[in-house]
């Protein structure tokens, strides 16, 4: 459902009764990643979730970054009447989360990294950059092949070629200009200071995951004050779609 949220408009789905548990995808993807644990959760919470500014159904009305999806979340939770919750991100998500947390630590009962992403280094910056003008220039089919093979386990493509066929479609479904901006907005991210996250923090990876491995995600876990690690087995990046059940079984007893 399109919601003016501030001077943007949003795609924002909210299903079921109880406390709010907010749910932010990743780069490439959309709202829709999240079905599985919508589909577990919504008879326990209000499962709110939405596609970031530039992302799937949420069109670009300026250039996005870390700090503008950062407003955008405070104005959805401030027009839903919404004044603490728990988040779950994915990827990107856990980097705008990070920023959301550290900037608005009273809304924040409880935190989910899927997949956890840091600003990015140098090296990393380059490359998206490159991606972007390749985008830009060649269109999203250009690099779909690239990122689906590099964000999947191995279990993954020889198991499940739904999962990898529903993520090269989440890509191919971005808008080009879209998709490009939320890649600067990446690649131009600031690290958070995360050290100031004082709530319980679930961090989780896929075994398989070469895009943020669980050496990543156990190390940043480490950094925090009430941080907790698990990994999933048979798991890349797209963890929300790859191990529903796994995933679901973490989530529901951490929230």
């Amino acid at each position: 459902m399109l919601e003016t949220i501030g001077r943007k408009t949003l795609a924002v789905d909210i299903e079921g009764d109880g406390d709010p548990v907010v749910f932010l995808h990743g780069l490439g993807s959309t709202s829709s990643v999240w079905e599985p644990q919508v589909m577990a959760f919504r008879d326990r919470f209000k499962v709110v979730r939405y596609d970031l500014e530039g992302a799937g159904r949420s069109p670009l009305s300026e250039a996005p970054s870390i700090a503008s999806w950062v407003s955008d979340l405070a104005a959805l939770l401030d027009k839903h009447a919404i004044a603490k919750a728990r988040f779950v991100g994915h990827s990107l998500g856990t980097l705008i989360l990070q920023h959301f947390a550290v900037l608005h630590p009273q809304q924040v009962a409880k935190l989910a990294f899927i997949g956890v992403n840091r600003a990015p280094p140098d090296a990393r910056r380059a490359a998206v950059r490159e991606r972007v003008a390749k985008v830009r220039a060649e269109g999203i089919p250009s690099i779909a092949a690239g990122i689906v093979k590099g964000g999947l386990s191995p279990h993954t493509f020889s198991s499940k070629p739904e999962v990898v066929g529903f993520v090269r479609e989440l890509l191919l479904r971005q808008s080009t200009e879209g998709y490009a901006a939320c890649c600067e907005a990446m690649a131009s991210s600031n690290a958070a200071e995360i050290s100031k996250i004082d709530c319980p923090v679930m961090v989780i990876a896929g075994d398989d995951d070469a895009i943020s491995p669980p050496a990543n995600g156990s190390g940043f876990a480490g950094e925090l004050a009430h941080g907790t690690f698990q990994s999933i087995e048979k798991c890349g990046h797209w963890h929300p779609i790859e191990q529903p059940a796994a995933l679901n079984k973490i989530l529901g007893e951490f929230l």
